[in-house]
């Protein structure tokens, strides 16, 4: 996809620019770095090569509109721990658990393909940072967040190249720190800031993990200092 308002070569370049500013901004020692399946792991990737961080993946999938798959009302994290919109209120019960199922099956998928199975990373006491390509609704990062503070860590922060230009007020609420690059006054999707969008195949995040020093499981060994 080329998006009419390109700012991003891809998500490698994304991901570059991000850890630059935030090496400006963290000086924790080796921050726990989260990226979101897919797009989220390879700005992922280059954010944690900067800081010098621990890499893995938190799952987290949105709900999508019965009537347009492309439109979140809400999202789901491993461990179920969802966010709603006020659309999704508006949904009858057989048809929101029906969503909700499917979409919890596809984040199990997704734990076992990118983690193994295994358990999340220790987060007690740790800087962690949440890293997706973009955020349009913010509904994916809320799930993700309540997921991590239940982990008790130091603090959670959130980092993405580009963001729509609202509040988000769930995010902003229960993140310590937001870092966002760029908020573009028009937005409709976060692929339109992107010159090339086009998602890896899962075999070429799995390598990326790998680099970073990721054994299976997702217990991460982090970038050599």
């Amino acid at each position: 996809m080329i998006g009419y308002q390109a700012i991003f070569t891809d998500r490698t370049d994304a991901g570059k620019r991000l850890g630059v500013l935030l090496k400006t901004k963290i000086h924790d020692t080796r921050p726990l770095v989260l990226g979101i399946p897919t797009g989220g792991v390879q700005v992922a990737y280059e954010v944690a090569k900067i800081l010098k961080g621990d890499l893995s993946v938190v799952i987290a999938k949105k709900l999508p509109d019965p009537s347009s798959e492309e439109v979140a009302m809400g999202a789901i994290a491993e461990g179920d721990f969802v966010c709603f919109s006020r659309q999704w209120e508006n949904l009858d019960e057989e048809l929101k658990r029906s969503i909700i199922d499917r979409q919890s099956r596809e984040v199990k998928r997704r734990i076992a393909r990118f983690r193994g199975g295994r358990p999340l990373p220790e987060m007690k006491g740790r800087t962690v940072l949440l890293v997706d390509d973009g955020i349009a609704t913010g509904a994916t990062i809320a799930s993700a967040i309540l997921l991590c503070k239940t982990r008790n860590p130091k603090r959670i922060i959130v980092a993405v190249p580009v963001a729509a230009n609202h509040d988000f007020y769930n995010i902003f609420k229960h993140a310590d720190q937001v870092v966002i690059l760029e908020q573009p006054s028009v937005f409709h999707a976060v692929g339109e800031f992107y010159r090339d969008f086009r998602n890896l195949p899962d075999e070429d995040l799995l390598v990326l993990l790998q680099e970073a020093g990721q054994p299976p499981g997702g217990n991460s060994g982090g970038w050599s200092i």
